[in-house]
């Protein structure tokens, strides 16, 4: 099962309005855990069974156990540098927090494991879809040609504007001079910007991993065109909250 919370349903207040999920933006701290007892409430899962990664823009990918229940909620977050969680043990519930990045989700059905990773431009880049399914065939034997993955809410192209050295990044990893879908990921404005497309990024570097393209979902949700209902760092001009995406298996 999986989710993806919207900015709706909670107790906090002011630009945190009012179902923000981190503990480290200048929320009050009882006002972000009665958001997760309420969230604990809707995805039918015990409090206790949340467990937190330690986003920092790596392609660092960890493997959660039963012994990591409750990590960053009922106790301190053990995980450091981490952008993508893996499982295969019921009941855990995988989360990471966004406010524009990707969200990628990733299941297993042959061999019933679990990924959920954080995948902004840096992660993209670096190919964090890739390091995820690595990271599951090592641990859980899993195939990408068997893989469901599917890319969460996040920054649409036409909201993405990025400058001149971070769209280097891009034409080195993906867009070639004679690629003729180029404008697909990169887009040029003029002045040394351009409007970057995470969500194709990210689908090329499921489908070069292996995913099916029949077995990829993208939502077209854009975080930062609907700024009343998701955190959106650009739309918000960083005052904000941060949402959730949440995966575990029954």
């Amino acid at each position: 099962k999986e989710g993806f919370t919207t900015r709706l349903g909670g107790v906090s207040e002011d630009i945190f309005s009012t179902m923000n999920l981190s503990f480290t933006r200048g929320d009050k701290e009882e006002a972000v855990r009665e958001n997760y007892r309420r969230l604990a409430l809707a995805l039918d899962v015990d409090y206790d069974k949340f467990v937190f990664s330690d986003q920092t823009h790596t392609t660092n990918v960890g493997k959660v156990t039963s012994e990591d229940a409750g990590n960053g909620l009922t106790r301190e977050r053990q995980f450091q540098d981490i952008d993508g969680l893996i499982t295969d043990v019921p009941g855990l519930v995988l989360s990471t927090f966004y406010a524009d990045c990707v969200p990628l989700y990733f299941v297993d059905p042959v061999h019933r494991a679990i990924g959920l990773s954080h995948s902004g431009w840096r992660g993209t880049v670096n190919r964090m879809g890739k390091q995820t399914l690595i990271a599951m065939n090592r641990e859980f034997g899993t195939e990408a040609h068997d893989v469901i993955a599917a890319i969460g809410p996040s920054i649409c192209q036409d909201c993405y504007e990025i400058s001149q050295d971070v769209a280097e990044h891009f034409v080195d990893e993906f867009a070639t001079t004679d690629d003729p879908h180029a404008s697909d990921i990169l887009l040029y404005k003029g002045d040394g910007k351009y409007q970057l497309n995470l969500w194709e990024c990210n689908r090329r570097v499921l489908v070069e991993a292996g995913v099916q393209e029949d077995n990829i979902a993208i939502s077209n949700i854009c975080t930062c065109c609907n700024p009343s209902l998701l955190f959106s760092h650009r739309a918000s001009h960083g005052k904000r909250g941060n949402l959730g995406a949440f995966m575990f298996l029954k």
